[in-house]
C-alpha cells in the first residue's frame, strides 16, 4: 500500500500535521481538504497522500491540493467526486492525479481537472 492508498481518520491526520483536529475540520469546511466517511464507524477520513512530508519545515498539506479541489468544486464536483477523481488512475497523466501532484506536476493535473468540467 502506498501513501496515496492509506486513509487516516481526522485526529490521526491532524497529529501527522502537528495541528488540531478542529483545524482539520475547519479546512474541510473551507474545502481546502476533502474527506469521506469510511470504515465500520463511518468516521471522516482523508487520504494520507494529502500530506507532504518533503518540506523542510515539517509535514504540511500538499500545497497544490487546495487549488485543484477549488477547480473541481467550482465545476460542480461533490467532495466524493473530487476524491474519486484524485485517486483514480488517469490515462492522460499516466498515474493518479494525486500521485502526479506529489511529483510536482501541478499544471498537467489542473489541465486534466479543467477537461473534466
Amino acid at each position: 500500500m502506498t501513501d496515496t492508498d492509506r486513509w487516516l481518520p481526522v485526529p490521526d491526520f491532524a497529529d501527522r500535521l502537528g495541528i488540531t483536529a478542529a483545524r482539520v475540520r475547519e479546512l474541510l469546511r473551507e474545502r481546502a481538504l476533502v474527506a469521506e466517511r469510511r470504515g465500520e464507524s463511518q468516521a471522516w477520513q482523508l487520504p494520507e497522500g494529502f500530506i507532504d512530508e518533503s518540506a523542510d519545515e515539517g509535514p504540511r498539506v500538499l500545497p497544490t491540493l487546495r487549488g485543484t479541489i477549488t477547480v473541481l468544486a467550482d465545476g460542480g464536483f461533490s467532495d466524493e467526486e473530487i476524491l474519486r477523481w484524485l485517486l483514480e488512475p488517469s490515462e492522460e497523466l499516466g498515474t493518479t492525479p494525486l500521485a502526479a501532484m506529489r511529483e510536482g506536476r501541478r499544471a498537467p493535473v489542473r489541465r486534466a481537472a479543467q477537461a473534466q468540467l
